[in-house]
């Protein structure tokens, strides 16, 4: 069971959730100290006090607010945790909306929020209920390591789940990263979008979807801890020129996208070096056909294989 972070409760207009706060995530990234290299001791920040001169405990460190260069205003833990505002004490639901309307730049981190004691058990499936059949979110505030947050409550598995969220106000416009207005061909939209038909997934459960990062590192700390030789890197493929045609980009794209997966048949795919605008064209132009296909097939990814070929070997319109 992760420990607890917050308790507290779910202000819901009337209804008070007594819950505790645990996180919902967890990191099997493999963590690096600093270590001095011509022996290997172990290199640690030491905490000094600059009037003193030396070295302080834990116990003896608080926090300040510089009010000026010669005032410190000290705060204590307990007078943050008695801040004159609702939010103090209690997460305050302010409204509920469709999840679609949050922009996902402003969610963060997850936590769950476990009812705290018997008594909490009912009004705690009562929100999840209610959440759960209007098919909204819930935005809430509250306070949190010496500020105010916004966060959104949702249901997953018959659990609430609270991810932080960031302030309207502070999401930076993306005006200025925007490129210049530039044309795309229509075909070449029905291009990537028969890249994108191609590549679609019911869900992530894969077993592509996994961190390779962390598996080669400890496969090379494995070796230098067995002195072994270091586990030699991967042939990648040849990384090709600039490519001038998009389209046939698009097309080489759909047809490994295809060979991953295990698909045959005929993509109808020309090679980067003789491709022409007009063969790519027609096969962009075939795009609406496979959809409808895909479209009229069941859910089931046997059936999605069968209209994607269909689809591919219907013959070229004129």
């Amino acid at each position: 069971m992760p420990r607890t972070i917050w308790s507290g409760a779910i202000s819901f207009g009337l209804v008070t959730v007594p819950i505790h706060v645990t996180s919902a995530t967890e990191h099997h990234a493999i963590q690096f100290h600093q270590y001095h290299l011509e022996d290997m001791g172990r290199v640690r920040v030491r905490k000094f006090c600059e009037l003193e001169d030396r070295e302080v405990s834990s116990a003896e460190i608080g926090k300040g607010y510089e009010f000026a260069k010669d005032q410190v205003v000290p705060i204590s833990d307990r007078e943050l945790s008695n801040l004159p505002l609702p939010t103090a004490k209690a997460i305050e639901i302010a409204a509920f909306v469709p999840l679609e309307s949050i922009d996902p730049i402003q969610i963060g981190e997850g936590y769950y929020l476990a009812p705290d004691g018997t008594v909490a058990g009912k009004p705690y499936k009562l929100l999840v209920q209610a959440l759960g059949r209007s098919s909204k979110v819930a935005v809430a505030k509250y306070a949190w390591s010496g500020r105010e947050r916004l966060g959104l409550l949702r249901v997953r598995e018959d659990a609430l789940v609270l991810h932080a969220m960031r302030w309207p106000d502070e999401i930076r416009d993306p005006a200025e990263i925007v490129p210049p207005p530039v044309e795309v061909d229509e075909d070449e939209i029905k291009g990537a979008l028969a890249l994108v038909d191609t590549m679609t997934r019911e869900d992530l459960d894969d077993e592509e979807f996994h961190d390779t990062y962390t598996e080669a590192l400890a496969k090379v700390i494995e070796a230098k801890r067995g002195d072994q030789p270091l586990p030699e890197a991967p042939e990648t493929e040849e990384q090709p020129g600039k490519v001038l045609d998009l389209m046939a980009a698009l097309q080489e794209s759909v047809q490994k996208a295809r060979t991953s997966r295990g698909e045959t048949g005929d993509a109808d795919v020309h090679d980067l070096s003789t491709a022409k605008k007009s063969p790519a064209k027609k096969t962009a132009k075939k795009t609406p056909a496979k959809k409808t296909a895909t479209k009229t097939a069941s859910k089931s990814t046997t059936a999605k294989k069968a209209a994607k070929k269909t689809a591919a070997r219907k013959p070229r319109s004129a």
